[in-house]
């Protein structure tokens, strides 16, 4: 959309003047407050198109400048949200569209609140279990999973939350840049995919060059973007390094998403989206369901199997696959402690308390849905089990003497025992509930 050609130059003086974000400001230059109605928008983008179209012919002919107009005062009841700050993020990628899905003015059905965090985790495949070792030259690699996989966590949770969603991708950065500014020229927080190495404030090496993340772009800040990537603070990032970034793994070359309408989703819809997602992500970690994406010499290293499977690893003090002997050199050990202890505590694939306190949650708001009030019973399983792997999660120590490693080792499959047996109870549970839920549909 063509803008009026002093419009940075208007929004920084409008911050000076009142505090607000440079998105903020920028906003309410172009529609005198800060969202308006469809109609008023659009009526908006054509006056400032032709505005600027009448300011350039002024230009190359000599003649003075016009004035741009103000926009048609927007209705209250259009205005959008400012964008959330994250806080108290359990699980990055729910976190995010949760703030994403708030500043487009998506709300729960049930409640006329924003899609929580929790909510749109348990819809996104919620929990599950994956574990496993890699052994290289140089060090051995620890990877554990807490979060649903191997499904589409992302496309799960923007398919089902209901929203309004517009997806892009393209091999063109031109193409790139022209759908990043029609989001943000709506208005609107535009979620990109990008290689974490690739992100200016990343140092080198610290990073896989494999590692992507979606983060938001949520507005313009002098010539730079500003991005969301959780930290708290919006990051400014040129739209050079923004490209670069984006365009450094071809698979995900140049993807976006964005909410361009505040349309909620339908409640019957939502409630079928609940419970398909509840099913689904019990079916995973019982292993009733076919694991798509994972090698077969895989499977057994998934859900409560690989719960199991791990257990064995741990306690093996003998034989190559055992951690006994797969972390005898201690440079290893501490890497690998290192890893496991960051899946644990970090937001993207794992969480605190396994994400199993974030399920808790979800399965208690299942209570505000149309049929699927005895879900909200399981609810506390979860936030038992998030107490067990929290106590888990604080056995690992990178720093241990590698001559007690066994005893370590030995400790930690005691306590995955555990947690493997009450996960076992939590989803048999839910399962039985699940199969009264879908036998009471099908006699309506």
């Amino acid at each position: 959309m063509a803008q009026p050609a002093n419009l940075k130059k208007l929004a920084r003086e409008r911050m000076a003047r009142t505090g607000e974000s440079y998105t903020t400001a920028r906003k309410n230059i172009l529609t005198d407050k800060p969202e308006g109605p469809r109609a008023a928008r659009a009526a908006a983008a054509r006056n400032y198109a032709q505005e600027a179209k009448d300011a350039r012919y002024a230009e190359k002919h000599g003649k003075p400048k016009p004035k741009p107009k103000p926009a048609p005062a927007p209705s209250p009841a259009e205005e959008l949200p400012e964008y959330p700050a994250p806080t108290e993020v359990v699980q990055y990628d729910a976190g995010l569209w949760h703030r994403v899905l708030t500043q487009a003015g998506v709300s729960n059905p049930a409640t006329g609140e924003p899609l929580s965090e929790a909510l749109l985790a348990g819809l996104a495949g919620g929990i599950g279990f994956m574990a496993f070792t890699f052994e290289y030259e140089q060090a051995t690699t620890v990877t554990l999973v807490t979060r649903a996989h191997p499904e589409p966590y992302t496309q799960n949770l923007l398919r089902r939350c209901g929203a309004k969603v517009t997806e892009r991708t393209t091999g063109s950065s031109d193409s790139a840049t022209e759908y990043l500014d029609a989001g943000l020229d709506a208005g609107r927080a535009v979620v990109v995919r990008v290689a974490v190495s690739a992100l200016p404030w990343i140092e080198a090496g610290e990073v896989d060059e494999a590692d992507i993340i979606d983060v938001a772009i949520v507005g313009e800040h002098e010539d730079d973007l500003l991005i969301d990537d959780g930290s708290g603070a919006l990051m400014p990032i040129s739209p050079n390094d923004l490209a670069v970034a984006r365009a450094k793994r071809k698979k995900e070359k140049n993807w976006q998403a964005w909410i361009p309408s505040r349309r909620s989703p339908n409640l019957d819809t939502l409630s079928a989206n609940v419970l398909e997602a509840v099913t689904e992500t019990n079916g995973r970690l019982l292993g009733t369901l076919e694991l798509k994406g994972i090698p077969e010499h895989f499977a057994n290293r998934v859900g409560i199997a690989g719960m199991h499977t791990w257990v064995e690893s741990l306690r093996d003090t003998d034989s190559k696959k055992g951690w006994t002997q797969i972390f005898a050199d201690p440079q290893r050990l501490e890497t690998g402690l290192a890893q496991l202890h960051g899946f644990m505590t970090d937001t993207r694939f794992g969480g605190l308390g396994g994400l199993r306190g974030l399920y808790a949650d979800f399965l208690d708001e299942c209570e505000q849905f149309p049929g699927l009030e005895p879900l909200a019973e399981h609810a506390a399983d979860y936030a038992q089990l998030a107490a067990d792997w929290i106590d888990l999660s604080e056995m690992v120590d990178p720093e241990i003497d590698p001559e007690t490693r066994s005893e370590l080792f030995a400790r930690m499959a005691d306590q995955m025992e555990k947690i493997a047996a009450a996960e076992e109870r939590a989803a048999t549970a839910l399962a039985s509930t699940l199969s009264r839920l879908k036998a009471s549909k099908t006699e309506r």
